[in-house]
């Protein structure tokens, strides 16, 4: 019989770090990020570990970001949660408040805003999925990775809504569904669906299920229901199962497709998808639409934030008549 050392050892401590992110749900992708801060922040430190170190040594880390790395403030903020969740999730320590820290200045800058002559135009250069996923950015409001992650069982034709789960800070909500999206999305998820019969008698057909949904229903990630609506074209391995499954399609070949669309349509603005979610905001309130109506479609929890796309419809000057004009 195999004998068990009596003094097992303990996880490395990024396998602790990454214990704790998955038990409280957080994404792959913040996990993926977290990981690499704190390896900076080790590497920075000469290899110490952190538990020898403490609120001033993050300070010195998050100040040399701002000042010599010259990093946003965004990211800088992501940096200071990766170690904030690091000592008091991890390492059950308590920073004091970090107010020696030098924060990066967040700039203040309006959202990109296509025209709907401009959203005609790029949609024209897209086709197949690239188009689809484009049309429910514009005509939805998702966000990219909300599209790319959105389930068969989600997309409700009766009711002309979709219900996006898990958007951002974790909240779910319904938006609408347009109309002139429906047949094409149909005609897409029989694709689709034919694609999943060939993965199931292939031995496959298996999705990635949240959270403890594959413990709790066992047979669900084969369903049709939790497929995704936007698969990959290829099998990949689950970097945490180690599970070989066909996963949602890569958001940055939309990335690249918009802005090759936005280059071929001749556009000077600095386009990405997300300016389209800009645009659906924007271009909702032009028609009238009440601000908390649009606040709700966006997913927002203040209205303050919806409140920017106020600023992008004044014209110049605030909407007053240059006296140019009046010449």
């Amino acid at each position: 019989m195999e004998e068990r050392s009596p003094n097992p050892q303990p996880p490395k401590l990024l396998h602790q770090v990454r214990d704790r992110l998955r038990l409280k749900h957080y994404s792959i992708r913040t996990e993926q990020a977290y990981v690499d801060w704190i390896k900076r922040f080790i590497r920075f430190h000469d290899k110490r570990h952190p538990k020898d170190m403490g609120a001033q040594e993050v300070e010195a880390f998050l100040t040399h970001l701002a000042v010599k790395g010259k990093v946003s403030a965004s990211t800088q903020n992501q940096a200071k949660s990766a170690l904030l969740f690091l000592y008091r999730e991890v390492l059950e320590q308590q920073l004091p408040w970090l107010d020696k820290v030098t924060q990066a200045k967040a700039p203040t800058r309006l959202p990109v805003v296509l025209t709907v002559a401009e959203v005609q135009a790029v949609l024209k250069q897209l086709s197949g999925t690239h188009w689809l996923i484009a049309s429910l950015l514009y005509g939805a409001g998702l966000r990219l990775m909300e599209a790319v992650r959105l389930r068969v069982k989600d997309v409700e034709f009766t009711q002309r809504e979709i219900v996006v789960r898990e958007g951002k800070g974790a909240k779910d909500r319904v938006t609408m569904l347009p109309e002139s999206a429906i047949e094409p999305l149909k005609r897409h998820l029989t694709r689709v669906k034919e694609l999943h019969q060939q993965d199931l008698a292939a031995g496959f057909g298996e999705v990635y299920l949240p959270f403890a949904l594959a413990k709790k229903y066992p047979n669900a990630g084969r369903e049709w229901g939790w497929q995704y609506v936007f698969p990959s074209a290829k099998f990949s391995k689950d970097p945490r199962s180690e599970a070989t499954r066909r996963h949602h399609v890569d958001e940055k070949g939309i990335q690249r497709a918009m802005k090759q669309a936005v280059r071929n349509a001749k556009i000077a603005k600095p386009a990405t998808p997300h300016s389209l979610r800009h645009s659906f905001a924007t271009h909702l309130l032009l028609g009238g639409y009440d601000i908390r109506t649009v606040q709700e479609l966006l997913g927002h929890s203040d209205v303050s934030t919806t409140m920017i796309y106020t600023h992008v419809l004044n014209r110049g000057g605030k909407g007053v008549r240059s006296p140019l004009d009046t010449l």
